[in-house]
């Protein structure tokens, strides 16, 4: 069973169908995890305004409020990780809900095992790491222990996932890292069942936060045809 404090770690599912809520809920259980479920946007957000999950399985279409809409939210006061359900024609909604700070998402229709293996992974990838470091280039600081990434000076607010990519190529620095293996290595997944533009989407988020022009950028740098590495 997966404990945090001696307690299961709590999952809140929010989705409108309800095969939905009661497959997803039965694998999260079945791992471990604590379920609480919603059905739509209203009582999900009425929820988060007293309770404090470990993660959120979120669905782009609810009724009344949207899955984009709780996700902006949840972005102003938490960094919760957040696991988006979207159909594979909504990929508007993917690319808005990877810049609004999700931290990964899942197509419809999806196996319930992958996605309770993705909630494992965004979990376990968001805990502090087990042998800590503090990474120091110049200007820019990444200390794992913390969490906290400091650039001229100054702390930048990073989503765990945005956090995790940033670590994860500067522990190798020069070293060219494909898409497909940062899926792999970050996200614990693979091209096989997430689009790889999810890398790049956090990419350029990455270095909207801390690159002084992200046009041409001094940390992540982009290797034409082959992928990114960080330059230290």
């Amino acid at each position: 069973m997966i404990m945090t404090m001696n307690r299961p770690q709590q999952i809140l599912v929010v989705d409108d169908e309800p095969m939905v809520r009661e497959v997803v809920t039965a694998y999260l259980e079945r791992d471990g995890f604590e379920v609480h479920a919603e059905a739509d946007g209203t009582k999900a957000l009425e929820y988060l305004a007293t309770a404090s999950p470990d993660l959120v399985v979120l669905d782009v279409m609810l009724p009344h409020v949207d899955g984009l809409q709780i996700l902006a939210n949840l972005r102003a006061v938490s960094d919760v990780p957040v696991i988006l359900l979207t159909a594979r024609t909504e990929e508007p909604d993917r690319v808005l809900g990877l810049e609004l700070g999700a931290d990964d998402y899942v197509t419809k229709p999806f196996s319930p095992r992958e996605l309770a293996a993705r909630v494992r992974s965004v979990l376990r990838r968001s805990a502090p790491a087990s042998t800590p470091q503090r990474l120091e280039f110049e200007d820019l600081v990444i200390d794992e222990e913390s969490r906290d990434v400091i650039v001229r000076g100054e702390v930048v607010d990073l989503t765990p996932k945005e956090f995790e990519l940033l670590a994860h190529l500067a522990a190798s620095p020069k070293k060219v890292f494909t898409r497909g293996d940062l899926l792999e290595d970050v996200w614990a997944s693979s091209p096989d069942y997430q689009d790889p533009s999810t890398v790049t989407v956090h990419i350029r988020r990455l270095r909207r936060k801390i690159e002084i022009d992200p046009e041409s950028p001094r940390w992540l740098t982009t290797v034409w045809g082959v992928g990114y590495r960080f330059e230290p």
